[in-house]
């Protein structure tokens, strides 16, 4: 570690939670509690305010996830190290977590000691993901699965994503009811799920949002 100490961000819904961790972080000598926030919002302003080193990241906020704040926060400030804390092995929030930019993810009933020391991971640049933990991700992520799984777009089923993309092509219901050999009422069926999960009012909405959250495996 060098001599300056590494500037620590804390986000988390609850008070109790991002006290009792700064009181912890207190007692160091190299590590600095720069700010606190408990919404997505709060996080995003207070980390463009602070400039962190380290954001120990709450998966779940109130007003939305720390997943969406995480992608705003390293899209604002690529720099900035995303520790991702949970009350769950989530596999789904663990791999939008990747997707969105963490470097770690460690579950709430970790030791003090060791929340220290991933904080101080991260802090150097390292990544901290447990290989048993993400296996399922990393297995995904090879099979060349291409949508960001935002929390709206992992609520889409199988044939859900596939519907969403011919959409995204342009397609009409009954272009896609023969691609995918489904009756065109049955298609208009899924689009309208669809809308509903993205929470989106036209097709046209929904293509746009597929195309800002889609990448390219391997880009």
């Amino acid at each position: 570690m060098g001599e300056v100490p590494l500037r620590v961000l804390l986000v988390d819904d609850h008070e109790v939670v991002r006290s009792g961790i700064a009181a912890m972080l207190k007692a160091t000598e190299d590590i600095v509690v720069a700010g606190e926030a408990g919404t997505v919002r709060d996080a995003v302003e207070e980390a463009d305010r602070t400039r962190p080193d380290v954001v120990v990241m709450d998966v779940r906020l109130a007003g939305g996830s720390g997943i969406e704040a995480t992608r705003e926060i390293k899209s604002r400030r690529p720099q900035t190290q995303v520790l991702m804390l949970t009350s769950f092995a989530d596999d789904e929030a663990l791999f939008a977590s990747i997707m969105a930019g963490a470097s770690g993810y460690v579950l709430k009933q970790v030791k003090s000691g060791e929340l220290v020391r991933a904080i101080r991971a991260v802090g150097q640049g390292e990544s901290l993901l447990d290989p048993a933990v993400t296996k399922s991700v990393l297995d995904r992520l090879r099979k060349g699965k291409h949508l960001m799984m935002d929390e709206k777009l992992a609520r889409l089923s199988p044939q859900e994503e596939r519907i969403l993309q011919l959409v995204a092509d342009g397609k009409t219901n009954g272009e896609i009811g023969q691609e995918l050999n489904l009756a065109e009422k049955t298609v208009k069926n899924y689009v309208s799920s669809i809308l509903s999960k993205l929470e989106v009012a036209r097709r046209a909405e929904a293509a746009a949002y597929l195309a800002r959250h889609t990448a390219t495996p391997g880009a």
